[in-house]
């Protein structure tokens, strides 16, 4: 899992609390998605992570309240960072072509074994698919915001919202087709990049 990181220079300096509370946070996220992987979803139990984190369960809970925040707090993180990088674009580049290179540069930081696993732990809870749903919602909405930052016209508002939500349906489209590959299996950034022309090229 990714940490989230605050846009270069725009964030207070860090005290040393928040320094280790943050790190603490990472350890706890990292830990547990460790023993997902081994163990399974629902075969990791919350206190197995607190003990392999070396923290209390009553501390674990001042960090997360379930299992499925662990998993949301790194698809929270590479939201950040693709956040993070959209607000470094010029505002002479396009909107969508924007927002494709920064998705597909973000995705294309995992391996396929990495975003395989990932994506199997997504489908074995319930409880997580449905949450699942609403991070896409956010997630949305932020790149709405991030694209107000950088294209500030009033008048490119509804544009940019339209942008926003067929850039997360392009996405969700492009992981669809990637998990029901057959044979050798290609990335997923691949996939994006195939959804975003075909977008463009069906407008």
């Amino acid at each position: 899992m990714s940490e989230i990181l605050p846009p270069a220079g725009t964030a207070p300096a860090e005290g040393l609390r928040e320094r280790k509370r943050r790190e603490t946070r990472q350890r706890i996220a990292e830990t547990a998605l460790r023993l997902f992987l081994a163990k399974g979803y629902e075969g990791t139990t919350l206190d197995a992570i607190a003990a392999e984190a070396g923290i209390s369960r009553r501390t674990f809970f001042s960090y997360f309240k379930s299992k499925d925040d662990i998993i949301l707090f790194g698809l929270d993180a590479d939201s950040a960072m693709m956040i993070a990088d959209l607000l470094k674009t010029s505002p002479d580049v396009p909107p969508l072509d924007a927002v494709r290179d920064v998705m597909v540069k973000r995705i294309a930081r995992h391996t396929t074994e990495q975003m395989k696993a990932i994506d199997d732990l997504m489908l074995s809870s319930e409880s997580l698919l449905a949450r699942k749903q609403t991070f896409y919602a956010r997630q949305e909405q932020a790149l709405f915001n991030a694209m107000c930052e950088v294209w500030r016209q009033p008048e490119r508002r509804r544009a940019l919202r339209m942008v926003a939500m067929v850039s997360i349906g392009a996405m969700r489209v492009a992981l669809q087709a990637w998990r029901e590959q057959t044979g050798q299996r290609k990335s997923a950034a691949k996939f994006l990049r195939d959804a975003f022309d075909s977008l463009k090229s069906g407008l």
